[in-house]
């Protein structure tokens, strides 16, 4: 038996259809814990959708807040509880530390909503996750890297904010492989924290140490451009058939199109739309059937991509 998730959530989906003459005291009030659209393309994508889905002329009084620190998500979270949210929305800069406010957000009656990203707590204290399986990403990234069947793997590893389910998700597998192989070796393993300039810096110093490297994995789109910048500025080949093999996740429009022109080798889908997936949850009064519902998610390869994959699949301009 299907049960309701949040305190009247029967009356909110009444209200919700029917909001011809309905004023603000009947909108459904939800609070936004996101990461700020300057982090990547695909942050941006996500606000958008975010922002399109959840307005007055949809129902629902929004606020949002945007950091990419926990501490701030943890305050901001905990201030839209004490302000009577019915429901809270949050892509965590972290994995951890939730607990407590999710507790107070369960005690209040308040509905939770995980996108995105996941976070490390007991399944009982959110409504449902909207997210993409950041593990999966980093698996079948690996997979392809390793059908490639090169005598040895020298790797340039850019990562994310550490600590967050992207970064968890898109290491781990890279680094479980490169303890299983010899002939994997990271040069480099460092943060950037989803930042072009970083990541340029952080190749740039590989370069100038002379060390022997032929992969570039960045953990996004922005990474990977700011990691192509620091080799075309030392006038090193990457992409189909050149020197440096560049890896990077997101897919936005603006990297696929490197695929196509072969300069890059391999992008990493990772869907950025899932407001109106928990709309529909909200509005519907019930509890879903799974509490984890995972975006279906490929990888592309420069040598196979279409025109028509970077127009379906693309992001942005």
């Amino acid at each position: 038996m299907k049960k309701l998730f949040a305190l009247s959530i029967a009356a909110l989906a009444v209200s919700a259809c029917m909001l011809v003459s309905a004023g603000a005291d009947d909108l459904i009030k939800v609070g936004i814990v996101n990461n700020p659209p300057s982090e990547s393309g695909y942050r941006e994508a996500n606000v958008k959708d975010f922002e399109s889905v959840f307005t007055e002329e949809n129902g629902y009084d929004a606020k949002t807040y945007y950091s990419i620190k926990n501490d701030e998500q943890l305050a901001a979270a905990q201030g839209f509880i004490t302000d009577g949210v019915d429901y809270l929305l949050i892509s965590a800069a972290e994995t951890t530390g939730w607990d407590e406010v999710l507790q107070s957000a369960q005690e209040a009656g308040i509905g939770v909503f995980l996108f995105d990203r996941m976070i490390d707590c007991d399944e009982e204290l959110y409504t449902a996750a909207v997210v993409s399986d950041m593990r999966q990403e980093g698996e079948t990234a690996v997979a392809w890297l390793e059908g490639l069947g090169l005598d040895s793997y020298n790797i340039i590893h850019i990562q994310g904010v550490m600590g967050s389910d992207a970064q968890i998700g898109r290491s781990d597998p890279l680094d479980e492989k490169c303890k299983a192989e010899d002939n994997w070796k990271l040069v480099v393993e460092q943060t950037a924290s989803w930042d072009e300039a970083e990541a340029k810096a952080i190749t740039e110093s590989v370069i100038n140490s002379g060390e022997a490297f032929n992969i570039i994995y960045a953990e996004n789109d922005g990474m990977a451009k700011g990691a192509v910048a620091a080799l075309d500025d030392h006038g090193i080949s990457h992409g189909v058939d050149k020197d440096v093999i560049v890896m990077g996740f997101d897919c936005n429009k603006w990297a696929l199109r490197e695929l196509l022109a072969g300069n890059w080798n391999y992008d990493g889908q990772c869907s950025p739309f899932q407001a109106q997936v928990i709309s529909d949850l909200i509005k519907s009064g019930e509890a879903p059937a799974e509490k984890k519902i995972i975006s279906v998610e490929k990888g592309f390869d420069a040598t196979t991509i279409t025109e028509e994959d970077v127009d379906t699949y693309g992001l942005g301009e």
